[in-house]
């Protein structure tokens, strides 16, 4: 019995290993991939602005990694007893004007250091609309929960989403010649826009993904959003909101985003950390016993074994962990 649309994702004849650097900006989604791929111990900086919806912020933001723009006071804003940027996040926001300039623009040098470095990005736009301050037609990429009226909202056409991403892209790549790029969709719904416009959205960003996709080398289009709203299709796979989709998905999703883009050589590596990874989520019963040693002792000899054959990897922090609770 069939209980599932058979949908094969085309393997990529480029890999990725664990040499590489992988860079990730966009949506909450491209977190979720890159949080799994940090876990398994790859080299990954993830939106140096946080998260960031729109392609513009998106095609905005890689510019100014590529700039290595330096921000400065006047580029923040007061509100809500905190100082705040409209291109970041909340999480860079502060109550002391220089810290939080300070944290923009460290971010700032690291991201366009490990850019000029870096050997992947994965691009993850959510949402086909964009705000800009009524004030000065500034587009923002946080509202940082501000009055809907400081802003106009846009619905941004294919044309000026192709362009964004074309412009940065082609900027991205006479920097960094050696850069790959994969584009993913978020299956994130945007309710708050309404559920027609949602989807008007989503098929603008397609539209335009697979234009840019065929017309520039070394891009590659990644199905996520294919896979969680046409594969899984079913509310079983979100959270509670019905808007995010939850671990199953994402893990299904990630399970295929390695099979189309990560190199065999690879995987027995990814399969052993994943096991250290697992082992420092659980919660003995009773750590004081002497198969709890046992089991802490496996995972440090597994590590050793790890660190010696491959010394790029960093076990540092799981080798702390099962020291400290080895005693």
């Amino acid at each position: 019995m069939q209980l599932m649309l058979p949908f094969k994702v085309q393997s990529s004849q480029t890999k990725i290993y664990y040499r590489d650097k992988i860079f990730f900006i966009g949506s909450c989604f491209s977190e979720e991939i890159g949080n799994r791929m940090k876990d398994l111990k790859f080299d990954v900086l993830q939106n140096p602005n946080g998260i960031l919806y729109d392609p513009v912020s998106i095609g905005a933001a890689l510019t100014s990694y590529i700039d290595n723009v330096k921000y400065t006071g006047d580029d923040l804003f007061a509100a809500n007893e905190l100082w705040n940027s409209w291109q970041h996040h909340s999480m860079f926001s502060g109550t002391d004007k220089e810290s939080v300039l300070k944290n923009i623009n460290d971010a700032q040098q690291q991201a366009n250091l490990f850019l000029s470095e870096a050997e992947w990005i994965v691009i993850t736009p959510g949402t086909s609309y964009n705000y800009k301050l009524k004030e000065n037609g500034k587009a923002v990429a946080n509202c940082h929960k501000a009055p809907s009226q400081f802003f106009n909202k846009n619905f941004l056409p294919v044309e000026e989403i192709i362009s964004s991403l074309r412009n940065a892209i082609t900027k991205l790549q006479a920097f960094n010649p050696k850069i790959k790029i994969i584009f993913t969709i978020s299956p994130v719904r945007h309710i708050r826009d309404g559920v027609i416009e949602n989807n008007r959205s989503k098929a603008r960003l397609i539209e335009a993904i697979h234009f840019v996709t065929e017309k520039m080398s070394d891009a590659f289009y990644f199905p996520a959003y294919e896979i969680v709203i046409d594969v899984l299709r079913d509310y079983r796979f979100y959270k509670n909101d019905f808007v995010h989709a939850n671990d199953t998905a994402v893990d299904y999703v990630f399970e295929n985003f390695c099979k189309a883009f990560v190199s065999e050589t690879e995987k027995e590596l990814m399969s052993h950390i994943k096991e250290i990874h697992v082992a420092m989520n659980h919660k003995p019963f009773q750590a004081a016993t002497r198969a709890h040693k046992k089991f802490m002792d496996t995972q440090l000899e597994k590590i050793k074994i790890i660190a010696a054959k491959f010394s790029f990897i960093d076990l540092s922090k799981e080798e702390k962990y099962f020291s400290a609770n080895h005693s």
